[in-house]
């Protein structure tokens, strides 16, 4: 792990974020200017270089250039790259003479590389505490991972998960998932077989689920509806002390009864919430629960400092607020 920087005397570590133009970074970028032990000392943008950051008083977004770092890179490298291009930009920082001791990929990159560990905090942490090498989950995977994992031992079958997201999880370049005027007044299916998130979380819960996306005309947050059935028969009120149970000493999550979470209300908060937890009368091992977040924060931007602070041993929600 780093140790403490000599650049700063109010900041311990030094952080350089590459990919700082797009809906993460700028959000990172956000949570950062709160951290008290992280100074991010460069932010590399490729369109907007030259460009100053705002909310960064006399600091510019800069042009990519690797090379800058061969003598010596940031303790820490987030990356928040397109899916594909992070490989390349690790393999050139771990022949830095000074690599980071720390990166964290927010891509699909190293999701499913054994030598990096996934980032759920909620139920990775004790592998996470002194990582160099950490793959932030996917907005989805999370929705999905944060629900399944406390029954995970108690899962009978396929789980069913069907996710609506913001449009802004489609990323900005054009498409018909991020094309507002299409998609006002409506819901666009899309990937309903083989999304990269139904093999993540699959591979991560070394259980095999199903999974449908859609994406719906707000800007962001997901709403991650589950539908499973479970080994022996079970009632509402046992199924979520399950979750309260699992997520006890988790300020970021929470476990409401009864009321059905609305993604609206999440927006702009670092965590999740899980509720409409359900057993059906008629056949009580079949339930539902249903999981909202952020996905630019708990399923981005906030999940990668939760792992940031995890990794470095400082305390879980520093620079986050619930």
């Amino acid at each position: 792990m780093p140790t403490p920087s000599s650049d700063t005397a109010t900041k311990s570590y030094t952080l350089g974020l590459v990919g700082a133009r797009g809906s993460v970074g700028r959000e990172l970028i956000a949570l950062l200017q709160r951290h008290s032990a992280i100074e991010l000392t460069s932010a590399w943008s490729e369109s907007n270089a030259g460009q100053p950051i705002e909310g960064v008083p006399g600091m510019s977004f800069e042009a990519p250039d690797l090379d800058a770092w061969r003598e010596s890179a940031p303790d820490i490298v987030a990356l928040a790259l397109p899916n594909g291009r992070a490989a390349e930009a690790v393999a050139a920082l771990e022949s830095s003479r000074r690599p980071p001791a720390l990166i964290i990929d927010c891509s699909a990159d190293h999701r499913f590389d054994a030598s990096w560990v996934y980032g759920l905090p909620e139920t990775n942490r004790s592998r996470i505490r002194g990582a160099g090498r950490i793959a932030n989950p996917g907005c989805y995977a999370t929705a999905m991972g944060l629900t399944l994992s406390p029954i995970r031992d108690r899962l009978l079958g396929v789980p069913h998960c069907f996710g609506v997201s913001g449009y802004s999880g489609a990323g900005s370049t054009p498409s018909e998932r991020n094309n507002v005027a299409r998609l006002t007044g409506g819901v666009l299916p899309y990937s309903s077989v083989g999304h990269i998130h139904e093999r993540e979380v699959s591979c991560t819960l070394g259980v095999p689920i199903r999974f449908a996306p859609s994406v719906a005309p707000f800007e962001r947050g997901i709403v991650m509806t589950v539908l499973f059935e479970l080994d022996a028969p079970t009632d509402e009120q046992a199924l979520a002390s399950i979750y309260r149970e699992a997520y006890r000493d988790e300020q970021l999550i929470d476990v409401i009864d009864g009321a059905t979470p609305r993604v609206q209300e999440i927006v702009g908060r670092p965590g999740a919430v899980i509720g409409a937890i359900q057993v059906d009368p008629a056949h009580p091992t079949r339930g539902a629960a249903v999981c909202v977040i952020d996905n630019l924060l708990k399923g981005a931007a906030s999940q990668a400092l939760q792992n940031i602070n995890a990794a470095l041993g400082l305390h879980k929600l520093e620079g986050i607020s619930p």
